[in-house]
Parts: structure tokens; sequence; C-alpha cells
């Protein structure tokens, strides 16, 4: 059929030319070709249609990374149905609770997610649009114990009879997928996002990184989430090989990218201290010597990190992307580090040739330019007047269809109709760049003034016996809220109370040499913590790495009051 917008499994011709015959996908001892995988889809798209999935039927995934799981993602939206990934992390409420905010009438679930959720599918109903539960892996773990698992991937497969083609259809609204948030604060929801979304972000992100069909991409991102989705998409794309491990693990990858010379990856700032740690470990910093793409999402990068980074990936151009599930991933990109350059650009703003007044005045993180095909702008903001700070908005064909519970209607609630909110605060500079000071929901407001937790935490991170660190805001009878900075130390280092002596001792920290540290980084009087309380434990985080700062913010206070009490 011809098709007015594009579709991601136009890839599949592409793949057929370029892999027939040579390696697409390794995972564990298995190996396809280009025509097995595209063959494995379209035996699964027949499956589908003759188990009654139509146009616009919803199919959920909840299953650790495969080459299976790329063959559904793809087959799904052959048939026109649309893709609803689960977190594999999820309790089984959790899924229910996205289950039947979407409604799909499959589910196909793997072994490790059979297991999580085996006694609650006995007994429970996920949604009350399910048909069809499709058991990926081994029948012999339980196919049959519930009601839902009535069938197994394989079983519903439909080999070809006749030439290939490549009939797939399009959803209503051109939806592919439903990708759900992290959920940092509240319940998680579903953003719909269009096969045209995904194509252009693919596009950017071979553009802007250099994706192409010699590359050799270790799937180290979840797919169930956007960043896995989209660059998996983007490499699907130019045809590259995909090696694919269940689960980010650093010794998994270490071994994927010696065992297949892995070229390409992508990391959240937590991947990357992982394999820092894992490396020190070993006594080694070898073992990445053959990536020449690493791409940085979830986060800045420390200053440290970024030094490990380099040791760990050194032939590697290191970037780092700012975004979200609403635009469908990455907004903008910054290069950190290039080897095939000099001076090559730096993260943080100590090194930025931007005028260091409006630095000093508006603050934050470089996140880089927007991609060819994204427009972005500040609320309140003049490109002919100093720079200012405010909400940032984004209009595109990037930006999602809707929320699936919600009609589309006006996705800002700026005034500024068109524009997706991001939530996020910044500012742009004389060059195009975006400057990200912090989320609007995180900002704390202490004695009448605005303060963002990322600036603080951009700082104080970059103090050598700092391996992480959480700002949070609690409540205050002078200043309303007073910011507060639980700090992780870094191996060998030692914290010292107020009350204690460290004349003379090395690698130490405490509050009052971390408040030194931040007047001399000449952080802002009232964005410098009042309180700075060791954290000794790993932080709690969302499902793509960022701080669940409502728990953070509720165990702070309950120091904060039992410190009180005892004085």
């Amino acid at each position: 059929m011809a098709l007015a917008q594009g579709h991601i499994c136009q890839c599949l011709s592409r793949i057929l030319k370029l892999r027939r015959r040579f390696p697409f996908t390794i995972c564990g001892n298995r190996r396809k070709s280009g025509d097995q995988f595209v063959n494995g889809v379209l035996s699964l798209a027949r499956g589908l249609l003759d188990l009654g999935v139509e146009r616009g039927h919803v199919v959920a995934i909840a299953a650790l990374n495969s080459e299976w799981y790329l063959e559904w993602l793809l087959a799904i939206t052959y048939v026109g149905a649309i893709a609803a990934p689960l977190n594999y992390r999820w309790s089984f409420e959790e899924a229910r609770s996205a289950m039947e905010l979407v409604g799909p009438v499959m589910l196909v679930v793997d072994d490790e997610s059979f297991k999580l959720w085996s006694l609650k599918l006995q007994h429970h109903k996920l949604s009350a649009t399910l048909k069809t539960c499709v058991f990926l892996g081994d029948p012999s773990l339980g196919l049959g114990t519930t009601k839902f698992l009535v069938t197994t991937s394989e079983s519903i497969r439909k080999p070809s009879e006749g030439p290939l083609t490549f009939d797939f259809l399009q959803a209503p609204e051109e939806i592919a997928l439903i990708c759900f948030t992290s959920g940092t604060t509240g319940r998680p929801k579903g953003v719909a996002i269009s096969h045209t979304a995904l194509i252009v972000q693919s596009l950017a992100k071979i553009a802007v990184v250099g994706y192409g069909e010699d590359d050799v991409y270790l799937h180290t991102a979840p797919l169930c989430h956007i960043g896995g989705i989209s660059s998996g998409i983007a490499m699907l794309m130019v045809g590259a090989c995909h090696v694919l491990i269940p689960k980010f693990e650093p010794k998994s990858v270490f071994e994927a990218i010696k065992q297949h010379r892995v070229t390409s990856l992508i990391t959240v700032p937590t991947m990357m201290a992982d394999m820092i740690s894992f490396l020190r470990k070993q006594g080694t910093w070898r073992g990445g010597e053959s990536v020449t793409k690493v791409l940085n999402g979830g986060g800045g990068l420390s200053n440290d990190l970024l030094k490990g980074a380099t040791r760990i990936f050194p032939n590697a151009r290191l970037l780092s992307a700012y975004g979200m599930t609403e635009a469908c991933s990455s907004l903008t990109f910054v290069t950190l580090t290039d080897p095939s350059r000099q001076n090559s650009g730096n993260f943080y703003w100590k090194n930025t040739t931007v005028d260091s007044k409006s630095i000093n005045q508006l603050g934050g993180v470089r996140v880089g330019k927007p991609a060819p095909h994204v427009e972005i702008q500040i609320t309140g903001g003049n490109p002919n007047d100093t720079p200012t700070a405010g909400r940032i908005l984004t209009r595109g064909p990037h930006v999602m269809v809707r929320y699936w519970d919600r009609i589309p209607a006006m996705l800002s609630d700026s005034g500024e109709i068109g524009w997706l909110d991001t939530g996020d605060i910044g500012w742009i500079d004389e060059y195009g760049d975006l400057w990200l000071i912090g989320r609007k929901k995180d900002r704390i407001k202490s004695g009448g003034e605005n303060i963002y937790p990322q600036e603080v935490e951009a700082v104080i991170s970059q103090h050598p016996g700092v391996s992480g660190v959480v700002v949070a805001g609690i409540p205050n009878a002078r200043l309303s809220e007073m910011v507060v900075a639980c700090v992780q130390l870094r191996e060998n280092w030692q914290w010292f109370d107020l009350d204690q002596s460290h004349e003379g001792k090395d690698q130490i920290l405490s509050e009052k040499i971390l408040h030194s540290y931040c007047k001399e980084r000449n952080l802002t009087g009232f964005k410098i913590p009042k309180i700075f309380i060791l954290w000794t434990k790993p932080f709690p985080l969302t499902s793509t790495g960022k701080p669940r700062r409502d728990e953070v913010r509720r165990e702070a206070m309950s120091h904060v009051q039992l410190m009180r009490s005892s004085l």
C-alpha cells in the first residue's frame, strides 16, 4: 500500500539489501542474518493477523533485551498495531496499572517477567481487553499454569508462502508505540509516539552521532525505554549489526565489546559510573578500544565520569544528549570529547567561551544545539535581547501525538499553542546552545529565591571526594524551604562532623569544606546548601537512573529532625 507518512518497518528492505547473508543480530549463542531476521518479523506479523490482532490494537511486551524483542516491535507495527513496552523491573501492580491504561489485546512475556509475576498471574486479571498471552522462551517454565498463557512465540509464527512483500499498515494517528515515562513522581504516563517521530529521531542520531552500516551496536539500554528504542531503530535503519545482552551489567558489556568488536553504545551516568568502578576493581582501563561512538543520555557526566569515560573509550567520540520521552528521546546534542579533533568542546560551563556574565547570572549546564528537525524556544525569551531563563518549549515532528489517556490538546500550559512544555528551565546563549538549569517541578523556593537542584549538584559533584550527590529542599519556618545536599563519598575518603578535628588529614570532607568549595566555585550564596548529609547507601533511582527526589527528601527531613532532637 502507498504510505503518506514514513513507517519504521521500511528499514526491512535495507536490512535485506545490506545484510541478507551477513550477521545482523547476535544474542548469546544465537546469530541471525538479515534474511533470517526479516523473515522472523514477517512470520510473526502473519501470526498476529491469524490471532486477530488488528490495526490500532495495542500489544504489550515485558521482556529483557533480545533479537526477539526487536522482531516483535517491528511485527506489531507491521500489521498496524501499537507496541507498548512494559518495564521488566516493575512490580505486578505497576504493570497492571500500565495495562489498564492502554488496554492491550495481547501480552508478550519472557522468562524474567513470568518468574516475577507468575503467582499474581494465576489469581488476577491484568486487563479487561486482554485476549492472548504469548510466552517468549521455554514453555516448560510454566506454560498453561494460568488462564492467560495460551501460546508461545514460536508456535504463532506463520512461514512465508510466497515472495516477500512489505505491505505494512499504519495505526490510527500514525502511532507506532506507547512508551511509559519513568515516573520520578506519581504514576507513569503512556506517551503515544508516531512513526514519523521515530524516523526523524533516528535520522538525527545518524547525522549527529554518525551511526552507519559498518557499526556493531551494543544494546546497553533496555528496549522498554525511549533511549534504547530510538537508538535501536536508528541502527535498524542504517543496517548495522546488533549485539544484544539481556540487561546492562559491566562484565557482560566488556565481554561483548571484546568478543564482537563493538563500535557503538549508549549510556546514562549510572552506567558509566558502574563501568568505571568495574574496571578499577579489575586493575585495568583496557576493554573499550574498539568503540568509536558513545552517546550519553539521562543526565550530564561529571568531570570525574568524563575523565573515566575517555580512559575506557580512548578512541571514541563521546557525546551527550538532552531529551525526554515526550519528545521521542534526544532534543539537543553536545560533543564532550573527540579524539579526531583538538580542543573538543567541554560539557561544563567553566570551559566555554560564552559571556561569563550570563553564566554567572543564569547558571546551568550546556546541553548543546538542537537536532536539525527540532525547534526550541524559551518562554519570555527574546533572541535579540540578553539571554533570559524560562521554561524550555519544543515543537516539531518529534513531539508525541498525545498522552494515551488524553485527547489531543494544547501540549503546553505556557500559552504557546502547538509547543510542548518540557517542564525544564533553561536559556539559550548567543551561539544557539541550550543551557539546562533544572526541572520546574524540582524547584526549591528558599527565601523568595528560585533554586534548581541540578545546578547545585553540578558544582558539588565536581569535588574529587564526591561520588554522588542529590540536592533537595526541606520545610523551613524562616526560608519556606532550606537547601540540603545528600553526599556520597568516593572510596578512601572520610567524613568529619563539625566537632571533629581534621587538621593535617588528607582525603577528608565535611560540611565546612563543601560549603567553602561551593563558594570557591562561585555558587551564589542562597544556593549553597545549609546542611550537608553523609549518604552511605545507593540513592533511590528510577529505571532510567534519575534520582527519586521525593524519597531522598523524606529521608533528609527525618535526618534533620533526628539531628535537631539530639541537640
